[in-house]
């Protein structure tokens, strides 16, 4: 596979404009290839450090999306000059510690004034090019695998609206840190191929991208979807970020609910995600050993669907099976 790119061929680009990924990817040999994403947002947290550390998992997780595994990154922000160092400085520290997690070195970066903070890497990793994971990659017969519950949009939402429980933003910080390290060692132990992200787009906005680019339909349970403790709260209050009604604006016409669905409860599958889960395709014969595996590890994994023949995202009410 190649792209071409501005009109000329691009034999090692991989994965690029031609067909839009969680990260572009350049292959180097035979046994190697380049991912190379960046991403940065304005704080969805009050702590500084805890947004710095959320910022930099976000972006860390396109590179776990491909397969890949970071070693190397570059700060991006923006910041206020009138903002105290001291706060600048626990932005940073929070992404870098972060960061120092995943094993990955924070080279150096770029800072521009702006009024509003934002911040972010540039990340880079390695794949193996025949392991990599890609939106295209779901087949028929697939099951579709969440890593990390929903309810993250309209937590942070009722946080800037000074009507979140304290427990509940917590439980949501801790989930946006967490990398998504783990989940992709076990995408690549059991050679899974389709896989992303689930973030700004949403839970059925990243599942239509797979089903796009697959030539597939995935289905998903409703009752087998994983929620933040605070997320069924927040959403019968409608306290749901702009970005919800965008997404089920921009994906909606590409997604039928099956059966009777309160409005709050469709817009919560479109509820846009920082720093969520990967959604993975697993093959059927091998869900069994996924699963036991994710178990022995301490890793969070939900069977929420599957994939079928057809087109679009179809959503049921009923549990997985």
């Amino acid at each position: 596979m190649k792209e071409v790119f501005q009109g000329f061929d691009a034999p090692d680009l991989l994965v690029g404009l031609g067909a839009p990924d969680d990260a572009a990817v350049w292959r180097l040999d035979d046994d190697r290839a380049l991912v190379v994403t960046t991403d940065f947002f304005t704080p969805v947290v009050d702590d500084p450090y805890d947004y710095g550390a959320i910022a930099a998992a976000n972006s860390l997780s396109d590179v776990y999306a491909m397969g890949g595994v970071p070693f190397l990154a570059l700060n991006v922000a923006a910041l206020p000059p009138d903002l105290p160092p001291e706060i600048s400085a626990e932005i940073l520290r929070g992404g870098a510690e972060k960061a120092r997690e995943a094993g990955v070195v924070v080279a150096g970066g770029h800072t521009v004034q702006d009024k509003e903070p934002k911040f972010g890497l540039i990340a880079l990793g390695f794949v193996d090019p025949r392991r990599a994971f890609t939106k295209a990659g779901l087949k028929v017969g697939d099951a579709l695998v969440l890593t990390k519950p929903l309810g993250f949009g309209v937590t942070t939402t009722a946080l800037k609206q000074d009507k979140v429980r304290p427990e509940d933003l917590a439980e949501v910080v801790g989930w946006m840190k967490r990398l998504n390290v783990g989940a992709a060692e076990l995408g690549r132990t059991f050679e899974v191929r389709g896989a992303t992200d689930v973030t700004g787009f949403s839970l059925l906005g990243h599942a239509q991208e797979m089903a796009a680019a697959s030539g597939v339909q995935v289905r998903i349970a409703f009752e087998a979807v994983p929620l933040t403790a605070g997320a069924t709260h927040y959403a019968r209050q409608y306290i749901f970020p702009g970005g919800a009604h965008d997404n089920r604006a921009h994906f909606g016409p590409q997604v039928t609910f099956e059966g009777q669905f309160e409005d709050w409860e469709q817009l919560l599958l479109f509820d846009p995600q920082t720093s969520g889960g990967l959604l993975l395709g697993v093959a059927a014969d091998r869900l069994g050993a996924f699963m036991a595996q994710a178990q022995a590890d301490g890793q969070a994994a939900w069977v929420v669907g599957g994939v079928e023949a057809g087109s679009g995202v179809r959503v049921a009410r009923d549990q997985v099976g």
